[in-house]
């Protein structure tokens, strides 16, 4: 018996493995909050489900016959948009990436398909899973929109001079992310020259066994070096280096990058707090700090830290976000010097990297 209290989420599951299908479908009916609506076996039927029975969410498999579920998502992006949660087993590297490729095409979030009851995570996985449905179901759908020429709107505008533009120039870039934060990644490190002087960290909230193919894809489609940080070693100019899963990540002292297994900050590790923590501490105002979309507060306090000691701060802008919560406190804090979508991140980075004498 669903909730009384309030309308049941309602779910459209896609996954054309009928043993796996029917496990989904007894997993989520264990939510009382969610309500399965449907259950198809391909992308075909996805969208045509979609077209006369709008679900809340759809958990979307990526491979299936007749359509698979990168073409259905985008798709479905383009008709009918709504939240879509790839729910893959992440088996390699390749389905990892096709995986961010429905990222790409509008889906908000990856999760790893719970199927191994003997594992020693299922539990996890399982509580992972039913998570990301309810908090999925609550976001709105961002569609994304194409690299401006011109002048953006008003909330796009810098609320103030950019710190650090002129009298230090920026050494390092930390990026902190979460929910919808992939292709706004994508977006922002495409937009960046091959030859683009500073070293780029990022800390994106991401479910364990996806990173692998988040980096292939990243690499493939921004041309930028782009790998999982290692610890001890010095960033360069141009690469981009992820935190490793479950692993917070900063700079040190002596300007190599560190990994700690210490406690989680926020509910995460990695913690984007550790990161612009160790950028406010060790650079000061020869950083910049780019808070993007993402539920919660994690590095909203510490962007403010940043903004301090005179470091570049940058917050994406909420009609751009999926979700407004990291950088819609960081906003409240006045940490964030400049107000942006991802694509004016991107042209923000470059200019700041090539401060104008004054």
């Amino acid at each position: 018996m669903k909730d009384s209290g309030r309308a049941a989420i309602k779910v459209l599951v896609a996954e054309d493995s009928s043993v796996a299908r029917l496990l989904l479908v007894r997993l989520l009916q264990s939510d009382p909050r969610i309500d399965v609506v449907g259950a198809v076996s391909d992308g075909d039927a996805a969208l045509q489900f979609v077209q006369q029975a709008k679900p809340d969410v759809v958990l979307m498999d990526i491979h299936m016959p007749r359509m698979d579920g990168f073409e259905a998502t985008r798709r479905i992006m383009e008709s009918q948009p709504l939240p879509i949660v790839v729910c893959s087993a992440v088996s390699n590297t390749r389905d990892a990436a096709i995986a961010f490729r429905a990222l790409e095409a509008g889906a908000i979030a990856c999760i790893e398909k719970p199927l191994a009851q003997d594992d020693p995570q299922f539990a996890a996985k399982v509580a992972h899973l039913l998570e990301t449905v309810r908090l999925m179901s609550e976001v709105k759908v961002v569609r994304r929109r194409p690299r401006p020429h011109a002048g953006a709107g008003p909330e796009s505008l810098a609320t103030k001079p950019p710190n650090g533009s002129c009298a230090t120039a920026p050494r390092i870039v930390g990026i902190g992310a979460s929910t919808g934060g992939p292709p706004v990644l994508q977006t922002i490190l495409g937009g960046l020259p091959r030859s683009f002087p500073l070293p780029v960290l990022v800390v994106q909230h991401i479910a364990p066994g996806f990173l692998a193919g988040m980096v292939a894809w990243l690499a493939e489609t921004t041309g930028l070096q782009v790998r999982i940080a290692s610890y001890g070693i010095e960033p360069l100019p141009g690469h981009v280096y992820l935190a490793p899963d479950d692993f917070h990540m900063g700079i040190g002292a002596h300007g190599r990058i560190v990994l700690s297994r210490e406690r989680p900050e926020n509910h995460v590790r990695p913690a984007v707090s550790f990161l612009f923590r160790s950028l406010a501490e060790h650079c000061g105002p020869a950083a910049v700090g780019v808070l993007l979309t993402g539920m919660g507060h994690d590095g909203a306090r510490e962007l403010k830290a940043m903004n301090d000691r005179g470091a570049a701060t940058i917050a994406q802008d909420q009609g751009s976000s999926v979700v407004h919560g990291m950088p819609g406190s960081a906003i409240a804090l006045n940490a964030a010097a400049q107000i942006l979508p991802p694509e004016r991140i991107a042209d923000a980075l470059v200019a700041l990297a090539h401060p104008v004498p004054g």
